[in-house]
């Protein structure tokens, strides 16, 4: 017994492995570090692949796909307006026609103003601003320091191209070069919409139909982060144009600088565009007051022009827009670029909602606050 007892005790040696054990085991070429890149470099490959065919693919059908974001954009701001009339027993036809008739007033509303304010005095307003940028060129020849003239002049002639070109001008007021496509377009637009508004929910769940468990409930999750997510931006970027047009033409009005209505209008367009726009329309009315009224004035439009921005982007979108909506200046001047250089000037205004949009679907991700696990923010690590 104590023999038996002694081997059933006694500790077994492992085994050594056999040299031939190496030799036998296959070897793979995608299994060491650079083969794991190979395949990440394979896999980004086919991604940039599938974005750019879809890129090519709008791009070829913005007939139909603008009018198609246009009309989720609006939806989706307009989205508290629906739910708080359903809520309170309105049926589902009546409240849509009552909301797509406010859109249209308020776009129409708008449209006509910009046409009215722009049409006539556009003319004015570009030889104002071009007066304005020849003073200030001469100016600058008064300094002690040199500059190239060659360099001058080509940026004088980008941004004459760029303000009388006809997406800045025409394509920007009509927003579609012909007119027979801005009309075909308007009209899918608005008949999109009513559907939208009408039967957003039961349209949303088909397109679930595919999805099953966690995908289905991340989908969900997904579709209401982009209704908010867009509806918010929306709502908070119009909310703040409107202030800044408002404050700057006050400030125009009070100093008697022309053409104040047409600059508050633009000032208004462009504060689609973040940091771009806003600075663009600074530039513009601070030519005009140089022109007109002098430098003193000038310096003025461009003080108010600076305060106004600084209550915009310090309090005005923090408190109308969320700062889980405000993405970082590196961002959004990425998403510019990418915007402008792919869709022009409307690629430009949708850039910076789309990219809120992909950041706030990668927040709800893996749950309801719970980003994607890449996207978590890491503890800082103690030295």
């Amino acid at each position: 017994m104590g023999l038996f007892g002694n081997s059933s005790s006694a500790p077994q040696r492992p085994e050594t492995p056999s040299p031939l054990d190496d030799i036998a085991t296959p070897v793979s070429l995608w299994s060491d570090g650079f083969g794991r890149l190979a395949i990440r470099a394979v896999q980004i490959i086919v991604v940039l692949l599938v974005v750019i065919g879809i890129i090519w693919g709008i791009q070829q059908l913005t007939l139909v796909t603008i009018p198609v974001v246009l009309a989720l954009i609006l939806a989706s701001a307009f989205n508290p307006i629906m739910r708080a009339m359903r809520k309170r027993g309105v049926p589902s036809i009546i409240a849509t026609l009552i909301t797509l008739l406010t859109i249209v007033v308020v776009l129409g509303g708008i449209g006509w103003l910009i046409v009215w304010a722009v049409r006539d005095q556009w003319d004015t307003l570009y030889s104002q601003a071009q007066d304005g940028l020849q003073d200030v060129l001469a100016w600058v020849g008064t300094l002690p320091f040199e500059f190239d003239q060659a360099q001058i002049d080509e940026w004088i002639a980008t941004a004459t191209d760029f303000v009388t070109s006809a997406q800045f001008g025409s394509g920007a007021l009509a927003g579609v070069g012909a007119v027979a496509n801005f009309i075909t377009g308007f009209v899918l637009l608005v008949v999109v919409l009513f559907f939208f508004l009408k039967d957003g929910p039961q349209l949303w769940e088909f397109l679930l139909r595919p999805f099953r468990g966690r995908n289905y409930a991340r989908a969900r999750r997904v579709g209401d982060k982009t209704v908010t997510t867009l509806g918010s931006y929306v709502r908070g970027t119009a909310a703040v144009a409107f202030v800044d047009a408002v404050g700057i033409g006050i400030g125009l009005w009070i100093l008697q600088v022309p053409l104040a209505l047409p600059l508050a209008v633009l000032v208004f367009l462009l504060a689609f565009i973040p940091i771009v726009g806003a600075t663009l329309a600074g530039i513009l009315a601070a030519l005009v007051a140089l022109v007109s009224n002098g430098p003193v004035n000038a310096l003025i439009v461009v003080a108010i022009v600076v305060a106004v921005n600084q209550l915009e982007g310090n309090f005005l979108q923090p408190v109308l827009m969320g700062r889980s909506l405000k993405l970082h200046a590196f961002v959004v001047l990425i998403a510019l670029t990418i915007g402008t250089v792919v869709g022009g000037i409307l690629g430009a205004v949708l850039a910076v909602p789309i990219t809120a949009v992909v950041w706030g679907a990668i927040q709800v991700w893996d749950g309801p606050h719970k980003p994607a696990r890449w996207a978590r923010q890491k503890r800082a690590e103690t030295v």
